[in-house]
């Protein structure tokens, strides 16, 4: 039976390379658009890292001062001012300082060499000791920055998420290691000591991908720490927004010179998300144009083929065909037309990883990715193919004799 209808789709091979042309580029967009949705659904159920509920944001915008120590100490006192006046409201349950807050544009980016000589990219952040109990941050091992680590001069406590220490350590227990790196002449630059791991933390929101990240702390008294550019607040549950007005004003008695920015970061998660899911969704609109298009293509070739087989149908129907054969031939042919086309497309998105394209997915996500696009193709051709081959079964024996 298969290779029947293999030999009848070849006699029309003309008609059915224009259907397997449609099907390939259509399969091409599908994916296109499927690989990122399966991406970003991946990385959406990843943990986040922290705690985003009752959190507010304030952005700080230090004033433009001359180079120099004093300006620097100014910018640092200041800062450290802005925090204990965060804190004298009772809704405050904790208040920390940090280079960078969740869900905002701003990034820090370093990279370490690994054992096999290629650089890892890892997210940095200075925080101050509050950080991990403000944003509920996960310790895994060791511990956060504490006064314990005050008066340490010979290197730096660093805290980092788990998947920069299985980078750079593997298996082997991170707290206590070095993760500075080794200059081109072999001079270690100043030693960067773990006291603790954190679950993954991922600050650009559950789109993101997962990446290292290394914390630095945050030391008002240190002269080589600069200030804090975002302060973050838990606020008790229930905090009404009217709040925002007395917190900026009381923040800007303390540095009338400074700009303030407040928002709950739940607004700033959404704002974050609509920008990950808004072009999303254009390509899911383009992607479900293409696939209606070539939904009513194959809907009226399939008719017409229908239409202009009448006398092979009725021929067929006199030998003894049945209906049922009938409607299954048609809608076989489809299918391996279909399958031509989706064959091609399936040998040409394998090669992407050659090519390093689309290199942020995973090999489950492409896997994932491929079958969710060839059901979706396949879907589409058999419901495409309901009607014409139904329609082909209505065909009687008497209209070939009849057939010019």
């Amino acid at each position: 039976m298969l290779k029947h209808l293999c030999k009848l789709v070849w006699n029309r091979k003309r008609v059915n390379f224009l259907i397997t042309l449609e099907i390939f580029f259509s399969f091409l967009v599908v994916f296109a658009v499927t690989v990122l949705a399966v991406y970003y659904a991946n990385n959406y159920r990843a943990p986040l890292g922290f705690q985003y509920e009752n959190i507010w944001t304030i952005q700080l915008s230090q004033p433009r001062r001359a180079p120099g120590a004093d300006s620097e100490a100014a910018n640092l006192e200041t800062a450290k001012r802005l925090l204990a006046a965060l804190r004298e409201f009772g809704e405050v349950e904790s208040a920390a300082g940090a280079s960078l807050g969740p869900y905002l544009h701003s990034d820090w980016t370093t990279d370490r060499k690994l054992k096999d000589g290629t650089r890892l990219s890892v997210g940095a952040n200075q925080a101050t000791d509050e950080l991990a109990d403000t944003l509920g941050l996960r310790l895994l091992r060791g511990r956060w920055f504490s006064k314990a680590d005050d008066g340490v001069t010979h290197y730096k406590p660093v805290v980092i998420n788990q998947l920069m220490a299985r980078a750079l350590f593997g298996d082997e227990d991170p707290i206590g290691k070095n993760t500075a790196n080794t200059d081109d002449k072999g001079e270690k630059e100043e030693e960067e000591r773990v006291i603790g791991v954190i679950e993954d933390f991922r600050s650009k929101g559950e789109f993101s991908d997962p990446r290292g990240v290394i914390f630095y702390r945050q030391n008002f008294t240190d002269a080589k720490s600069f200030p804090p550019e975002v302060l973050l607040a838990r606020m008790r549950p229930g905090t009404r927004p009217e709040l925002e007005e007395k917190i900026v004003a009381r923040l800007e008695s303390e540095a009338k010179d400074w700009s303030l920015k407040i928002k709950p970061m739940p607004q700033l998660r959404k704002a974050m998300h609509q920008e990950y899911l808004v072009p999303m969704a254009g390509f899911a609109i383009v992607a479900g144009f293409l696939l209606l298009m070539v939904a009513l293509g194959l809907l009226g070739v399939l008719w017409q083929n229908v239409t202009q087989r009448t006398h092979e149908i009725g021929l067929r129907r006199a030998k003894g065909a049945t209906r049922q054969r009938i409607y299954r031939q048609i809608l076989g042919e489809l299918l391996i037309t279909a399958s031509a086309g989706l064959l091609v497309g399936v040998l040409v998105v394998v090669q992407f990883p050659l090519l390093n394209l689309l290199g942020f997915a995973t090999p489950r996500v492409y896997a994932i990715s491929i079958a969710v696009s060839l059901a979706v193709i396949y879907a589409v051709t058999i419901l495409c193919g309901l009607y014409p081959s139904r329609l082909a079964t209505t065909v009687q024996p008497a209209e070939a004799l009849h057939y010019e």
